[in-house]
């Protein structure tokens, strides 16, 4: 026999839960209107997840990603894949070799770097994605003259950096209530394809669609003015505060490209960018659509 006292308590702990998950979507209202018809451009690291624990890392991000799309935001999603391309060319017999933090990569390594991002990563973001609805479509910078670059440096091979970004593809995706998901390979104008940095990519893509935030999921907590020192967290600085940092060695080899990307960006149209803590359970979701944020934000 059921204890009345009991089921009475069992129902008022259940209108409480109800209470505060319909609180969390009235503080979220102000985020969602403001953001509605606006693009965001999310990078996606490949160790941006990978600390969290007990859950899958890719569909917690994939649902953050599909939430925000149906609230009307419009995600744009670019992924890297150096991971995924180091380990593929173990595979393969052949070792990684780099240079100053860059990747070589001869004519067998580009195409072992396609194989890696466009064959496998980007198929199975896609797939993820499309687990909750008919959301996503994947290409890579040879898709519609998405990236151009010109060859970095010789020594690297087929190694780029971005010389323009034509975002009609991405634009004609979008449109269509889709979410774009972009491998960072690009080619030069004779088709020849290379390995870009996908941080580049981000910034440079966020610029070209005027986009409202860029965002980098990264498994640091944002910005430190004394790395590891976990107090010196900044929560927001401006372009010549990163600068002021940068100059001053507060960044490891791996960061510099970000926030040299948050820097162009901010100075080039881009509202605000984040760096977040990727590894955090629904990332996104705290710091859109919730008063206090994480990571740090840097604005123009």
């Amino acid at each position: 026999m059921t204890n009345p006292e009991s089921a009475h308590l069992d129902v008022a702990q259940r209108l409480d839960a109800a209470r505060a998950k319909a609180a969390v979507l009235a503080d979220a209202l102000p985020y969602i209107t403001e953001f509605a018809g606006k693009v965001v451009v999310i990078k996606y690291g490949g160790n941006a997840l990978a600390g969290t624990e007990g859950l899958d890392p890719l569909e917690l991000f994939c649902t953050d990603v599909v939430l925000m799309r149906a609230v009307g935001m419009l995600p744009v999603v670019v992924h890297g894949g150096g991971p995924q391309i180091s380990d593929l060319m173990r595979r393969l017999g052949k070792e990684p070799e780099f240079v100053d933090g860059r990747r070589v990569t001869d004519a067998e390594t580009v195409d072992i770097v396609r194989m890696a991002l466009v064959g496998k990563v980007n198929r199975e973001i896609v797939a993820a994605l499309n687990r909750h609805g008919s959301w996503a479509v994947g290409l890579s910078g040879e898709d519609a003259g998405l990236i151009r670059v010109d060859q970095r440096d010789p020594r690297l091979g087929f190694v780029g950096d971005v010389r323009s970004i034509d975002p009609t593809i991405v634009e004609r995706i979008l449109a269509e209530d889709l979410i774009p998901v972009i491998a960072t390979v690009g080619v030069d104008d004779a088709g020849q394809a290379y390995n870009i940095n996908a941080d580049t990519v981000a910034g440079a893509i966020a610029v070209a669609l005027d986009a409202e935030k860029l965002v980098y999921l990264t498994d640091v907590a944002g910005v430190f003015e004394r790395w590891p020192d976990e107090s010196s967290l900044v929560s927001r600085i401006d372009a010549d505060g990163l600068d002021r940092l940068v100059a001053a060695g507060a960044f490891t080899e791996g960061m510099i490209p970000k926030i040299e990307s948050c820097v162009s960006a901010v100075r080039n149209g881009v509202r605000r960018a984040h760096i977040l803590d990727g590894r955090l359970p629904h990332a996104l979701l705290l710091e859109f659509f919730t008063r206090e944020g994480i990571g740090t934000m840097v604005t123009p």
